[in-house]
């Protein structure tokens, strides 16, 4: 069975968007504020709506896709009218506490709400292992989850409260700078011997798959608040700074950016943590 959906915002991963649900068959009404984004998806048959508010009340499912939560309510404004009885789903980045403003910000306006995340590329919606998870009203989330689903093979409801997947998308984002930056310093240090960067990609992709598999132990000592386990300590890793600051002299490589980590470090050893697993980071981390 299908339902009439709604798009908000036709950025690129808007457009994914919509072109998942026309590709399940879903009615799928779109809106933006620059009418031309459509037109590709209006030649595949999506419904472009003349005004924002037309857009909300052309479906039960409403579903955004803007910058952050501030600009989904701006961008809404014009329809609060065409709010009541709909599902409001956000599929943006932003804070936890703007992402519980919005929703009571659209429960105010008698609108069910779900906050969701999409934790992959425009090119992956619609994949059977693409993840997306949601907060909020599960009653909500059970009656459209099959149409969400098309969204993402890997769709997950994370809780009732309407920041849950805020919340996790940035605790997981909080993992991609930093190892982006690591991997463009190896870039530029492979780069140095005249190596290629595409020499690294599979020795990184293995080491990275080595820290996801290390994961749950650390996890585990977390949350038990055990660190005992000094396999790979904090001491350890203090130690690797100079290794880390003759290797930028050698290669000509910038390695300033690590300095806050190491003195992150430096403050657990300082704390009493030097033989303890560098997971005890966590609790220099906590204020």
């Amino acid at each position: 069975m299908t339902e009439d959906v709604t798009i908000i915002g036709l950025g690129s991963m808007g457009r994914a968007l919509a072109g998942a649900f026309l590709q399940a068959g879903h009615r799928t009404t779109v809106w933006n504020r620059t009418p031309e984004k459509a037109a590709p998806l209006a030649a595949r048959g999506a419904v472009l709506a003349p005004t924002v508010h037309a857009a909300v009340a052309a479906s039960p499912l409403v579903i955004t896709c803007l910058t952050g939560f501030g600009e989904t309510r701006n961008a809404l404004e014009p329809a609060t009218g065409a709010l009541a009885g709909r599902t409001l789903v956000t599929l943006n980045s932003g804070a936890p506490a703007e992402a519980r403003e919005t929703a009571a910000w659209a429960t105010g306006h008698g609108a069910r709400f779900l906050g969701g995340a999409i934790k992959n590329v425009p090119s992956a919606v619609g994949a059977p292992d693409t993840l997306l998870y949601y907060g909020g009203d599960r009653a909500a989330f059970d009656e459209h989850e099959a149409t969400l689903r098309v969204l993402g093979g890997d769709t997950v409801h994370l809780g009732d409260d309407a920041d849950l997947a805020a919340l996790y998308e940035m605790a997981v984002g909080s993992t991609l700078l930093p190892a982006l930056v690591g991997f463009f310093q190896g870039a530029a240090a492979v780069q140095s011997r005249g190596l290629a960067a595409s020499t690294l990609v599979p020795f990184t992709v293995k080491w990275l798959e080595m820290i996801g598999s290390i994961l749950p132990a650390f996890a585990r000592e977390i949350d038990a608040g055990d660190y005992a386990d000094g396999q790979s300590s904090v001491g350890l890793f203090l130690a690797s700074e100079s290794w880390d600051l003759e290797f930028g002299r050698e290669t000509g490589v910038d390695v300033s950016w690590a300095a806050p980590l190491y003195e992150l470090v430096r403050r657990a050893a300082d704390a009493g943590h030097a033989d303890h697993s560098i997971s005890a980071l966590t609790e220099v981390l906590r204020r």
